[in-house]
């Protein structure tokens, strides 16, 4: 071996060495941050405050006043550099009275009634002083209402009861090729002069909890209600119709829209030392459905960024870019927050590198799934696919897919957007219910979470995309 070789062989062993080095270093950190979330974690206690002490906190509330509030205080007793209120504009509605729903049949000479177990879809309005009765036509699509025509549909309520596919592996999925008739049946049925609509709650599992959720109204259409109802309760009303029963209704309920309101999202964050140009965002959206604790949905998501703050602070960690929290408001019902978040950004001219959302429960984490314009995706991919040599064995994966509601209008900023995926089997047990509350969350599959998205926070700051 000549001396030039032996130079350059002795130059690619050093270049090794210091890899393998920085590999044991950034392992031994992620294993680190692990055991600091696991045993020191507040991400539990904060969510237990959200969801018993705060409750429901549907945009433009008391409830998501409080929120703000309580997130606030809480990001201003962290060690960051600005915690601040971002202003932005949010519908709202307010449920009412409890909904009466019943529906009567005859059979073997008898008149039946039973009542069922039904919430006021999101933004829906309500039946007015008097109860809307009408016999039942169900339907099992949007598809389905144009093909039978006001000939069949005027003057009745349309039951929409297309169920969740089980087969799907991912219920994400599922409730994708469901939740249409949730979100645009009521416009379509009135189309064809129907008086109302109910819809078979958006979930696999079969029980008496009913599912809420945004319903979205077309502009110049007449508006009629809507209401979800437990699967159940659609299971029993379809039974009925199979055995040629006819089955007829009584609907009342009295949701009130008020006019928008101001309220806020809740930032705060860490300067880089070497390139604070570059964002790195972590976020969840702080308001949810009314009707139980937001647990899950999206309580989880939001104490999981708070959880990054807390935990790169008790290590010690200095970021080079930086690393901003975000509270979203009002993506249940409106997306406000995340829009103003973006109008806001882009008025700045600022890039983030990375927006990570969490907004799938605090389920044992599975990955991250990610996405960006077309014309830089490839190139960011290949680069954080990088990372998953560091997260595998945790158990963590990096797959192309979907970011998230709040932080894709920040897409055009052309940096990565990233949607944290915990186990999503039992996700859709609780979500948009009275149910989505504490006891619905394992403390240490919380803190897990938080501890997955602090460890690829972490590695993007580190080593950029």
């Amino acid at each position: 071996m000549n001396y030039k070789n032996k130079n350059l062989s002795l130059l690619l062993l050093i270049f090794l060495s210091f890899s393998l080095s920085a590999q044991d270093d950034e392992a031994f950190f992620i294993k680190e941050i692990y055991t600091t979330i696991l045993k020191e974690g507040k991400c539990y206690e904060w969510l237990t405050h959200l969801s018993e002490n705060v409750g429901g906190r549907l945009a433009g509330s008391p409830n998501a006043e409080n929120a703000v509030n309580y997130t606030y205080s809480l990001m201003s007793n962290m060690d960051m550099d600005t915690v601040w209120k971002q202003a932005c504009t949010v519908p709202v509605w307010e449920r009412g009275d409890k909904e009466e729903v019943n529906i009567k049949w005859w059979e073997d000479g008898l008149m039946m009634i039973k009542e069922l177990n039904a919430l006021s879809l999101g933004n829906t309005i309500g039946t007015g002083r008097k109860a809307i009765k009408a016999e039942i036509i169900e339907v099992f699509g949007l598809d389905t209402l144009d093909k039978m025509g006001p000939e069949k549909l005027e003057g009745k309520i349309v039951f929409f009861n297309r169920p969740m596919d089980p087969s799907q592996i991912r219920t994400f999925n599922a409730y994708g090729g469901a939740v249409d008739q949730r979100v645009f049946g009521a416009s379509r049925a009135a189309k064809h002069g129907a008086l109302a609509v109910l819809v078979r709650s958006m979930t696999l599992r079969q029980d008496d909890n009913p599912h809420t959720g945004v319903s979205v109204y077309t502009d110049g259409v007449k508006k009629i209600p809507a209401l979800a109802i437990s699967t159940n309760d659609a299971n029993f009303i379809s039974d009925l119709i199979k055995k040629g029963i006819k089955v007829e209704t009584k609907i009342k309920n009295n949701p009130r829209i008020l006019p928008d309101a101001v309220s806020y999202n809740v930032i705060g964050e860490i300067k880089g030392s070497e390139f604070p140009e570059e964002i790195i965002l972590v976020g969840g959206h702080l308001d949810s459905w009314d009707v139980g604790g937001g647990a899950h949905d999206d309580g989880a998501g939001c104490v999981h960024s708070l959880e990054v703050i807390n935990a790169l602070n008790k290590l010690n960690y200095r970021p080079k870019r930086t690393i901003r929290c975000v509270m979203f408001m009002n993506e249940e019902n409106g997306l406000g927050g995340g829009l103003a978040y973006a109008e806001e950004s882009n008025k700045n001219n600022e890039f983030h590198i990375a927006a990570i959302e969490s907004d799938a429960g605090g389920f044992t984490p599975r990955g991250f799934s990610c996405t960006s314009e077309d014309e830089v995706f490839k190139k960011l991919f290949t680069n954080f696919k990088a990372f998953e040599d560091f997260l595998s064995p945790y158990d963590l994966s990096l797959k192309q897919g979907g970011g998230g509601a709040d932080i894709n209008p920040l897409k055009s900023q052309k940096g990565l957007l990233i949607g944290f995926r915990p186990d999503s089997q039992r996700y859709f047990d609780y979500h948009h219910t009275s149910i989505d509350r504490i006891d619905a969350v394992n403390p240490r599959e919380l803190k897990m979470g938080a501890a997955a998205i602090t460890s690829l926070v972490v590695l993007i700051d580190k080593y950029g995309l």
